[in-house]
């Protein structure tokens, strides 16, 4: 087994230890999904670096903002420690700790250009995974995680114009398809992921279209 390969291996063993049975939706299962996708973007984009993709999508939920009190810094932090530790190059963990920073979705008014082909790559990656059946399942997780409701139509959207305001963000889970869900399909970097997206969008589509006829029981003759 080559170095790169046992890092690869060592690393998926430790976020698989951690995040086993994580309740969020952020959890082992997630980042396999996220892993394996950027692992396929990047064996077809010429010039994208497998291993710093493959390392960037295991560990881009290591230690996320949404759950150390907003501290953006957490997840570089601790990739870097975990990587350090297994006397990983330092240019690759600069690289791997750059997806982490900036990989997050920040609001609807907030550009988040990925500064490497390879955090394009995990981003698209975390974002297919946003989205589709599995997104809609994972924002209803997130949410009764977050002690959330499922809806009220009371509160209006909004369209987050800094990290901040989008960080504080309490609002029920359903806003969060018209907050970000819903623009992601036009936000990814990579025709193949664009693709696939197509598809699960129009699932998020039919399935708010059926979930609000259901909540004012229009569906009941």
């Amino acid at each position: 087994m080559s170095d790169a390969s046992q890092l690869i291996t060592q690393t998926a063993d430790f976020v698989r230890d951690k995040f086993l049975h994580e309740g969020s939706g952020h959890d082992w299962a997630h980042i396999r999904r996220v892993w394996h996708v950027a692992r396929a973007l990047a064996q077809q984009t010429p010039h994208a670096d497998v291993l710093v993709t493959e390392l960037g999508a295991l560990l881009h939920d290591v230690a996320d903002w949404k759950f150390h009190d907003g501290d953006e810094e957490a997840g570089p932090r601790a990739a870097r420690t975990w990587l350090e530790s297994q006397g990983a190059n330092e240019a690759v963990i600069q690289r791997v700790e750059a997806i982490i920073r900036e990989i997050s979705f920040k609001g609807l008014g907030v550009a988040t250009p990925m500064s490497t082909v390879e955090g394009e790559l995990v981003q698209d990656a975390d974002r297919l995974d946003a989205i589709g059946a599995i997104g809609v399942a994972r924002a209803f997780a997130y949410g009764g995680h977050k002690g959330r409701p499922l809806h009220d139509p009371e509160v209006a959207p909004i369209e987050h114009a800094s990290f901040e305001s989008y960080k504080q963000n309490t609002a029920p889970t359903i806003n969060h398809f018209y907050e970000k869900l819903l623009h992601l399909r036009e936000r990814l970097n990579t025709p193949a992921a664009r693709r696939v997206a197509e598809e699960r969008h129009q699932f998020m589509e039919q399935f708010l279209e059926q979930f609000l006829r259901e909540w004012d029981s229009q569906d009941v003759a």
